[in-house]
């Protein structure tokens, strides 16, 4: 292995891979089923053991795990490893206000590090390149993920953090990066405040970027490109499984590879929740092969997209996942954060001057997420009190942006103004083009 370009595992036979897989599987099942009260229930309910499990084609008999699993465990109760063991928490929002929280051993970042790295590496980072991470730190896996990869490269990663854009400006500029990492729309923007402030690419080394946590089209991909002179890969995870770098596109951008050593991908459909043909669209499930901290079977993650078994021109032959083309259920992504419309309807039911109708419009404007929540007002309340009405707008903007972490503009009407429904109530409009 050199510069981790694992040539070893990513060039594995496909006997070989599956080997790996099956041993994998096969203690893990063991791990949850000793450690994890849910997982022993789940299997004890169908009556199955984990000596029943004896290769990765046995992967079907074993339960799914939903984020419900992981909310009513809330915060430790899903984790195989005890607590001391745990050396980093990692949380995404939920439902019902409650955070998700995944734990992971050493070994788990050693192995999450490895894994972005040789994303990193497929796309042409080397130690000489310098990292501009414009994710988010903290509870959210995208800037600390992207940081322990460029760092186990050897790599110089400059940990912007996301915000404060001229800092951001100044600090690719100034320090050279050739490499960056933030959301798709975030380099957009990026791009536009470039030439705002009249600094032409040719002034920039950015070579490659690495663009994720909210889907994004071929069109947003040739944008970013020429906006900001470099090539725009794709890169995926999430916080349950471990963060960015599960799957990374490689130098020829045809899709995602997934590092199946560590995380093995089932499309399923989700109605029947039966295995979909080979190459058909579904929903993704990922089981972690590696993982001691938190690991899951079979975690259903919502993303609808289809698994691509063809070779790719790289010579890598882990499977690579085709475009996020939704979810299949209501949770958003506004800018790389984790929305659920039941989390805002939390927090509106709270105050008495507003009724429980409302309707939430997500649109891209200048290249970055909106999103305006229109809020009838009780019918207590007189439409012409101006000053109240603004008093009441700020009160439930701050606190709908404390609860789920992006801000919204809130907009109040009157009584009846939001359309019902008979059905399903349509609490979203999503006019994004992605």
């Amino acid at each position: 292995m050199t510069a981790y370009y694992n040539e070893k595992v990513e060039r594995m036979s496909a006997e070989e891979k599956k080997a790996l897989q099956s041993e994998r599987l096969v203690k893990v099942v063991k791990r949850v089923y000793d450690n994890v009260p849910t997982y022993r229930a789940k299997m004890d309910a169908i009556g199955l053991k984990p000596e029943d499990i004896k290769s990765i084609d046995d992967i079907t008999k074993l339960p799914f795990t939903t984020k419900s699993d992981l909310r009513n465990n809330y915060p430790f109760g899903m984790f195989a490893s005890p607590l001391k063991d745990i050396v980093r928490l990692h949380a995404s929002s939920g439902t019902t206000g409650k955070l998700t929280v995944a734990g992971c051993t050493q070994h788990d970042l050693d192995d999450w590090a490895e894994a972005v790295a040789r994303g990193f590496v497929s796309c042409g980072v080397s130690r000489e390149s310098i990292i501009h991470v414009a994710y988010g730190y903290g509870l959210f896996t995208g800037g600390l993920g992207a940081h322990d990869g460029g760092t186990l490269l050897g790599a110089t990663v400059v940990p912007a953090s996301a915000g404060n854009t001229n800092r951001q400006l100044t600090l690719i500029k100034d320090f050279g990066a050739d490499t960056i990492c933030c959301t798709p729309s975030y380099a957009v923007y990026l791009a536009d405040e470039f030439k705002k402030a009249g600094i032409p690419t040719s002034e920039l080394k950015l070579k490659r970027g690495f663009f994720g946590a909210e889907p994004w089209s071929e069109e947003m991909r040739v944008k970013i490109e020429e906006g900001l002179g470099l090539k725009a890969y794709d890169i995926y995870g999430l916080s349950e499984i471990s963060g960015p770098g599960v799957a990374c596109e490689c130098e020829y951008q045809a899709g995602p590879h997934v590092q199946d050593d560590f995380f093995y991908p089932e499309i399923i459909d989700p109605e029947t929740l039966e295995p979909v043909e080979k190459g058909a669209r579904g929903e993704l499930v990922f089981t972690t092969l590696d993982k001691e901290g938190m690991p899951l079977i079979r975690y259903r993650t919502r993303d609808l997209c289809a698994i691509i078994y063809e070779p790719c021109k790289c010579g890598r032959t882990s499977v690579r996942l085709a475009k996020i083309t939704g979810r299949s259920d209501d949770m958003l992504i506004i800018r790389g954060v984790n929305v659920f419309p039941s989390q805002i309807e939390s927090v509106l039911i709270k105050d008495k001057r507003v009724s429980p109708h409302y309707h939430i419009t997500i649109d891209r404007i200048n290249n970055l997420d909106t999103m305006e929540i229109e809020v009838e007002l009780d019918r207590s309340i007189a439409f012409d009190e101006v000053q109240e009405i603004e008093t009441l707008q700020k009160k439930l903007s701050a606190e709908i942006a404390s609860a789920i972490g992006v801000s919204a503009k809130i907009k109040l009407v009157s009584c009846g103004t939001v359309p019902r429904s008979e059905g399903k109530a349509v609490f979203v409009t999503d006019k994004r083009k992605i």
